[in-house]
């Protein structure tokens, strides 16, 4: 993978971990390097079970995209779950 590819990769996971949060309702305590990192996650993920269920196209596709930010909303509800709250002093 090439410096450009890693950046799009982290580009693209942070938005689809953002929307993924914005789905999911409440407020989490989870800090943003995690929601990128979910993010990631999935958008591979998200990829490449579009392409299993049938959804392989070139370029954008919206089914992809859909199945990206239901998989981040997945993974940041398990995240958060898992994460520590954050303690006021």
């Amino acid at each position: 993978m090439t410096i450009g590819g890693i950046v799009s990769a982290v580009v693209l996971g942070a938005v689809v971990g953002a929307l993924g949060r914005l789905i999911v309702p409440g407020r989490q305590s989870m800090p943003w390097w995690a929601t990128v990192a979910v993010g990631v996650v999935a958008a591979f993920a998200g990829t490449g079970l579009s392409a299993m269920v049938g959804f392989r196209a070139s370029g954008w596709n919206f089914w992809e995209t859909i199945f990206q930010v239901g998989v981040a909303a997945l993974g940041v509800c398990v995240v958060a779950a898992l994460w520590p709250p954050k303690s006021h002093r």
